[in-house]
């Protein structure tokens, strides 16, 4: 089998959310909000530990009678915003507000490090003619993030949940994906870090290839086997 295109999902694959503790003092600092520091790393951590950073790699904390809104947040922007807020407003902050600006400040480009081989990575698929897509479960639009980052000249396309009203392992969304590369599934591999979500692809014939997510400075390579898997 020659793959002719790879597919990456985001968080926790090509990007990586910033820390939880840089999050909130981002956020705290444009609302010029102090806290002692002690009550900020407290609140922090509470934020962590409830996963409240959509991208962050933490499995979120359910509030009760949200199972529902938490498992279907991805097939929309405002279904994403009002999970994510919901978990968040469980830890309580100085201002209800922050909440919000929490939500909005997770989108920014500057909130986001893309691990450290992905640019050499993707220019090595370029390269060999190997076309490149996004795959996301997310809820608001990640191009900016891409360009901002220097990645989006190596994207051929971009596959958001949100934008579909589906979610992975829907084989939807990696079907649309390999249609807007022009490749069949079985010439396409995809790479992701959630072996549920991500693993969907493998339905529609799809190669899956897995990562670990973990912060950038604890994978400094952890996408180069990719291009093993490619042949020239």
């Amino acid at each position: 089998m020659t793959i002719k295109a790879v597919l990456f999902d985001f968080s926790g694959t090509l990007f990586r959310a910033e820390a939880t503790e840089s999050w909130l003092r981002a956020v705290l600092r444009e609302a010029d909000i102090a806290l002692p520091e002690a009550e900020l790393i407290e609140a922090a951590d509470a934020l962590d530990a409830v996963g409240a950073m959509p991208g962050g790699g933490i499995a979120p904390r359910i509030p009760e009678g949200m199972e529902n809104l938490v498992r279907t947040r991805d097939r929309s922007a405002e279904l994403h915003r009002a999970a994510y807020t919901a978990i968040s407003r469980q830890v309580p902050l100085p201002d209800p507000r922050l909440h919000d600006a929490l939500y909005d400040r997770h989108m920014v480009p500057d909130a986001w490090d893309p691990y450290p081989d992905a640019d050499d990575v993707l220019g090595a698929l370029r390269e060999r003619g190997v076309a490149v897509g996004v795959v996301s479960n997310i809820g608001w639009d990640l191009r900016p993030v891409f360009r901002e980052h220097g990645l989006d000249p190596y994207v051929g396309t971009y596959v958001l949940s949100y934008e579909h009203g589906v979610q992975k392992p829907d084989t939807r969304l990696f079907a649309t994906a390999c249609d807007a590369l022009g490749v069949a599934p079985e010439d396409a591999l995809m790479v992701g870090d959630d072996r549920r979500a991500d693993g969907g692809a493998a339905a529609l014939g799809c190669a899956v290839h897995f990562v670990d997510h973990l912060p950038v400075t604890r994978r400094p390579d952890g996408l180069r086997p990719v291009l093993d898997l490619v042949v020239d």
